[in-house]
């Protein structure tokens, strides 16, 4: 079985399972604890703090330890605009191909607190102008969250471009980096906050941090015994912060190299797939996306189909993300780029892991994917 929906959840490595034993069993302690059993949790997760704060380039006591991506966004996104609506900012960017975790996150502060949302609009790739975020930009503005590169299309953004707008105009920038952690660098984006989840990285599912700027005010989304700085109450899941680092850390390791072999072999099989098939079109951008990701649309075929007939073929792969998955609506996110519904819904993502692919891999694997469309359409 050849596993591709990555993009979806990675493995465990096991080097992350042997980072992170010992604080499942010897060192179990609750790392609030004044005691010697308390203090080795507590120096364990410090250590993990300031390793994640390392590959961002930020500062140890930015760290903040999650449950995951979502959780990180919300946080990000609701913390730093409630905390905004105190010194009288109450203005939201986003855009519309974000995570659910962010246009949620969005709706909510709309709905109940008053926030006015401003969802720019992409291109067809799924990239945002900065001179449209310029133009979006307003005295009250606190934050612009956007993703660093999407999760369905792959389309990567100018977030350093967009960073400068956002801060020439005195706002701030949150980075959904969930999917691009591990295959682009995320030092010197200029973000103010950015968003990880583990189990993208080789961390099991349930780890996931925000690493926000020691001057940005925080509003925290969970009280309770003052955790994390006072920004995510609750004890810490010291065995995940230190699977979350070592997945981090080795991911960044060989990220140059990993990125350079994956994007490859992805672009090869990207061609391969648009010459023989027929009606096949890539969505997202052709040179600006994840080294690992290739969405298609197969035009009068329907999506599930390609995907049934693809796992008949031992290939695994998907229709966009996982967590909108069994909804009927067509991808928010090609719909954003000008896609048509009916076209829309025929779209299957390919997202490629680290593992090293055979040299016939793209020619092999475009193969099936045209004997699975022409199964599908027949």
């Amino acid at each position: 079985m050849l596993y591709l929906d990555h993009a979806a959840t990675s493995p465990v490595r096991t080097e992350v399972l042997s980072a992170m034993a010992p604080y499942l069993t010897g060192v179990f302690g609750n790392p609030s604890s004044h005691h010697t059993a308390g203090e080795a949790a507590a120096n364990a997760l410090e250590d993990a703090r300031a390793r994640v704060a390392g590959v961002l380039g930020m500062r140890t006591g930015d760290v903040v330890f999650t449950g995951g991506g979502t959780e990180a966004n919300n946080l990000a996104v609701k913390g730093i605009v409630l905390a905004g609506l105190q010194a009288g900012r109450r203005h939201l960017v986003v855009s519309p191909i974000e995570h659910e975790s962010i246009l949620e996150s969005a709706s909510y502060l709309e709905r109940f607190h008053g926030v006015i949302v401003t969802r720019l609009p992409v291109d067809e790739t799924g990239r945002i102008a900065p001179t449209d975020l310029s133009a979006a930009l307003r005295d009250d503005t606190a934050l612009i969250s956007i993703g660093h590169a999407n999760n369905e299309i792959g389309t990567v953004q100018d977030a350093a471009a967009l960073s400068a707008v956002a801060h020439a105009a005195g706002a701030l920038l949150h980075l959904d980096a969930v999917q691009s952690a591990g295959w682009l660098p995320l030092r010197g984006l200029g973000a103010d906050a950015v968003s990880l989840a583990g189990h993208k990285l080789g961390a099991p599912k349930g780890t996931g941090a925000l690493v926000v700027r020691g001057r940005v005010p925080l509003e925290p989304l969970l009280h309770g015994g003052g955790q994390e700085r006072g920004r995510r109450s609750g004890t810490e899941n010291v065995a995940g912060a230190v699977a979350l680092a070592t997945a981090l850390e080795l991911a960044e390791a060989d990220r140059e190299a990993a990125a350079a072999r994956i994007g490859a072999a992805t672009t090869a099989f990207i061609s391969r797939v648009l010459d023989r098939v027929e009606e096949a079109a890539l969505t997202g951008h052709p040179v600006h996306r994840l080294p690992g990701t290739a969405s298609f649309t197969f035009a009068g075929v329907s999506g599930e189909s390609v995907l049934l007939e693809l796992e008949r073929r031992g290939v695994i792969s998907s229709s966009g993300s996982a967590c909108a998955a069994g909804r009927d609506e067509p991808s928010h996110v090609l719909l954003a780029c000008a896609v048509a519904p009916e076209i829309a819904q025929t779209s299957v993502r390919f997202t490629f892991g680290r593992e090293a692919l055979p040299d016939d891999a793209p020619d092999r694997l475009a193969a099936l994917v045209a004997d699975a469309v022409r199964a599908a359409r027949a």
